[in-house]
């Protein structure tokens, strides 16, 4: 490569105050349009804005899960700029004096190794309204919904640390983990609740120069953080071997046609403080107190899990990625349930059927306690392996009792010898070719007659006994 790709990323978290930033109305951007609405987050003449202190804690308890450093004093300032979702003329945003600066997060690399990746500051602001564009006939308008106006955000700025597509995609995962366990945000880009922007410039490899950037908007993925900055890299290189210069601008994202386009120039408007909200003064005993609420991290949990449930490195940290996921299957272990099993069947099967239902545990009817009976009926070979798979899928999507559900889809294992012989018996006179391979010295024969016994089980029958048989019938006809 001739050149280094220079990233840093300025996130916008949503946090999950009960009201908005600066007034009482419901923080429910997704409400019908318009019905989430004051004085002050129209703001019409006269309205003066309150801060939330519930905004101001989450915010606090955000900063510290990223390692930052909380600033004694931070304060509120007019961002001006003028677009039709921002009608009084400026952001309350806090440009001079931030919440929170020099944070980090740890993330494995590309090579295997661990990179500490920089915050240089973390900044609260409200949000602004939302357009809405829609055709009236032929003719295309644009309203406006005030339900997200005022909803509290914080915007997480980081140093240019990043050098690949990768990183920064490993970056936005742990910054997401992260703050999910502080449960002051539920952070999902597909619903718009994080929104990262990418700034992308390359510079010659070797050199420790910054080139102008070029910011990208509107990835709604991890995947496609990753694409668009891909792509960037792609472009700009292009653009570089042809001689032409980097110009500073905005670029959106396309993902369907999996490229970016201009937007508009970059523009920065004036801040300046803000007289109608008072400064933030931060006490030790109020930091102290907001530092207690802070819960145990993943990186922590992904060591205790090491030491006291024998996990592999891999599924102490798979068990510790989400907050849900590892109090589940704490839960589970309690039930005394082999912790090795847990995880390998949460890995295994649970987190992808939830990955494609698109679902989260919440939205589910299983509890830690269906979840240990099903891991210990198959314990007893009271079900096996196969039909369990089953039974899961039904206890996410019904409140029926396991044994409700295994008797009415008849999920019982079968085990009885007779009724397995019966079954090996006719697979082996149905194939008798087979059987000859086997004769003949060919082991594999017995995975593929075990499929077909299986099969004719519908499933049920004990593998370990079926296999058993199988063996010995097999080892009987031979000569």
């Amino acid at each position: 490569m001739k050149y280094e790709p220079v990233i840093g990323l300025e996130i916008h978290v949503q946090l999950n105050s009960a009201t908005k930033m600066f007034c009482d109305c419901p923080n429910r951007p997704g409400d019908e349009p318009n019905r989430n609405t004051c004085p002050i987050c129209l703001w019409l003449p006269g309205a003066l804005p309150k801060l939330s202190r519930e905004a101001l804690q989450k915010a606090t308890l955000a900063c510290l899960a990223l390692n930052c450093t909380i600033q004694q004093e931070s304060g509120f300032d007019q961002k001006v700029y003028y677009y039709p979702d921002l009608p009084k003329g400026f952001q309350l945003s806090q440009h001079h004096k931030p919440l929170a600066r020099n944070g980090w997060v740890d993330i494995v690399g590309e090579d295997g190794r661990s990179k500490r990746l920089r915050i240089h500051h973390i900044h609260m602001e409200e949000d602004v309204a939302k357009l809405v564009h829609e055709m009236e006939g032929k003719t295309p308008i644009s309203l406006v919904d005030f339900n997200r106006a005022g909803t509290p955000l914080i915007e997480i700025v980081s140093e240019a640390d990043m050098r690949s597509p990768d990183e920064a995609m490993e970056y936005v995962k742990t910054l997401r983990n992260q703050l999910r366990y502080t449960g002051s945000a539920e952070c999902s880009l597909e619903l718009g609740t994080l929104r990262v922007d990418a700034n992308i410039s390359l510079r010659p490899l070797g050199t420790d120069e910054f080139n102008t950037k070029v910011e990208v908007k509107n990835m709604n993925s991890i995947r496609n953080v990753g694409d668009a900055i891909a792509y960037e890299i792609t472009r700009q290189t292009h653009c570089l071997d042809k001689g032409e210069s980097i110009v500073l601008h905005t670029r959106l994202w396309d993902p369907e046609k999996r490229m970016t386009s201009p937007m508009r120039s970059k523009f920065s408007g004036p801040c300046i403080p803000d007289p109608s909200v008072s400064r933030i003064v931060v006490s030790q005993e109020w930091l102290k107190e907001i530092q207690g609420r802070l819960p145990e991290m993943p990186a922590q949990k992904t060591e205790r899990f090491l030491k006291v449930y024998g996990l592999t490195p891999e599924e102490a940290s798979n068990m510790s990625l989400e907050r849900d996921l590892s109090d589940f299957f704490e839960a589970v272990v309690k039930q005394d349930i082999s912790p090795r099993k847990v995880a390998g069947w949460i890995t295994t099967y649970l987190i992808p059927i939830l990955r494609d239902r698109n679902q989260t545990m919440r939205e589910t009817f299983l509890t830690p306690d269906r979840f240990s009976q099903l891991l210990s009926m198959l314990d007893k070979d009271m079900i096996n392996a196969q039909s369990a798979k089953e039974v899961l899928l039904q206890l996410l999507s019904s409140d029926e009792t396991i044994e409700e559900i295994v008797k009415k889809g008849q999920f019982q294992q079968v085990s009885d010898t007779t009724e397995l012989e019966t079954v090996i018996d006719r697979i082996i006179s149905e194939h008798p070719s087979d059987v000859e391979d086997f004769r003949k010295g060919n082991t594999k024969v017995i995975g593929f007659l075990m499929g077909l016994a299986m099969k004719a089980s519908q499933g049920k029958a004990n593998p370990k006994l079926l296999k058993e048989i199988l063996t010995k019938r097999l080892d009987s006809i031979v000569p």
